[in-house]
């Protein structure tokens, strides 16, 4: 048995003896209904935050006051929860008071969704009890029927239970992506009408969906939901302009920049947020560079995209290193193009790019999804499997200190000096640091340096 689910179940069944109910809940019972391997094991208990904390005294009380524990164990975190009902939710987010309940049921029925609803009672025999508990599963909203109908369905009202937290909104379009449920028509309804209010929500919340969207699995349909729900053009309005701005057939017969964009989602397997959002906005400056002269034209598209693609991360608090890496994939996407004609050193110097594998794999969905021509892709990745990463990036035959004991004078010449010499290092010309030496006194005779 999978070490974090022997841990929960060991909670379960302390708190049991220590006379409290107790159960696992929520997305792990979701997931071993729907044969997945669960990240992560909640518990959910009738035991006060207080009671939990005097069993496990190195518990963390961080969210204490929404009654939620975390009882720290090898395997990794158990959050435990006291069952409880919630107040209003004025600020959309939090509710604004917190009643512990009696009852697992009165717990549940305060919760997301259908499928997220679900408790198990992992002590239980097989086929005990009556009603609603079958094998240890108690099930009061219908949550497996929903499961086994492949839909997303809130509990209750979907106004009312979408108005409570308006990140739900996202995390309903991002469990129907995942699992490939559809959407319930009232709470399609519901996020249609509340859509505008998302932008209510933090920053930081949206943008973590919105990664988790790209990159928990079937991302196209992901975003084929955003824009069905209304939510698109509210959180990622650069991304909705795509939709309608004609591409040349000749090079995108595809169709639109937003099919294009699709398509490559469509592509993406396990993707890191950086390529999965380099993807996402790698053609974002399109829209804005539209022209019609002779063809269809986007002149300087790569640049206004990557300055969009940084202006967007920066917006959802993405953290300035990966905000970088996906701005560098946008402004780098279409270098494949002239790989060919490339100086070696060029190349070389291209392919030590940070993070070049996913370079490569945005090039090799980018080809897919237009003219489906992966020439310039084999050669790149030919040229970074044979070539050893001491060749990619060499040590320095010269440095600085070199030239000035030369007589060179420290200035905007050294640099021209050093690429020089690098360039004809990468490219097998010079091999030693006498012939580096000899090409710098060619090249640069110190009476030109006056």
């Amino acid at each position: 048995m999978d070490a974090k689910r022997q841990a929960a179940i060991e909670i379960v069944r302390r708190l049991r003896e220590e006379g409290f109910q107790a159960y696992l809940v929520g997305g792990c019972v979701r997931d071993l209904v729907m044969g997945r391997e669960p990240k992560d094991y909640d518990v959910a208990t009738d035991a006060t935050p207080d009671a939990v904390v005097k069993l496990y005294p190195e518990s963390l009380t961080v969210g204490a006051q929404f009654g939620v524990v975390l009882v720290p164990r090898e395997a990794g975190d158990v959050e435990v929860a006291t069952f409880r009902s919630d107040g209003r939710y004025t600020d959309g987010r939090h509710p604004d008071a917190v009643r512990y309940a009696k009852s697992a049921e009165e717990d549940v029925r305060r919760r997301d969704f259908t499928i997220n609803g679900l408790l198990y009672d992992p002590l239980a025999s097989p086929a005990e009890g009556e009603g609603l508990m079958r094998d240890g599963l108690l099930d009061y909203v219908g949550g497996l029927a929903d499961i086994q109908g492949r839909r997303i369905r809130t509990i209750g009202d979907p106004t009312e239970r979408l108005s409570e937290d308006r990140l739900r909104m996202l995390r309903a379009v991002r469990f129907a992506a995942r699992f490939g449920f559809s959407l319930d028509p009232r709470a399609l309804r519901a996020i249609r009408n509340l859509a505008p209010e998302i932008r209510e929500v933090s920053l930081e919340r949206v943008r973590d969906e919105i990664v988790k969207i790209l990159t928990e699995g079937n991302a196209r349909r992901g975003f084929e939901l955003l824009d069905e729900t209304g939510l698109l053009k509210e959180v990622l309005p650069e991304v909705k302009a795509m939709q309608g701005v004609a591409q040349p057939p000749e090079f995108h017969p595809e169709g639109d920049v937003w099919t294009h964009t699709l398509m490559m989602l469509g592509g993406l397997r396990n993707p890191t947020p950086t390529l999965a959002l380099g993807v996402l906005l790698h053609d974002v400056g399109k829209p804005p560079t539209f022209s019609v002269r002779e063809r269809i034209r986007f002149d300087n598209h790569v640049e206004v995209g990557a300055r969009m693609a940084e202006a967007i991360c920066g917006r959802l608090r993405l953290p300035s290193r990966e905000t970088e890496r996906v701005a560098e994939l946008v402004r780098h996407h279409l270098r494949f193009k002239d790989f060919p004609e490339m100086r070696r050193s060029t190349q070389l110097r291209f392919l030590r790019l940070p993070g070049f594998d996913e370079h490569l794999e945005l090039h090799r969905l980018d080809c897919l999804s237009s003219h489906r021509d992966l020439t310039n892709y084999e050669l790149a990745r030919r040229l970074l499997e044979e070539t050893p990463p001491q060749e990619i990036k060499p040590a320095p035959l010269v440095r600085g200190d070199d030239l000035i004991a030369r007589g060179y004078k420290p200035g905007p010449l050294f640099k021209t000096i050093l690429r020089a010499v690098e360039d004809a290092q990468l490219e097998g010309r010079v091999h030693s640091r006498e012939e580096a030496l000899g090409l710098v006194a060619q090249q640069f005779p110190l009476s030109g340096t006056a």
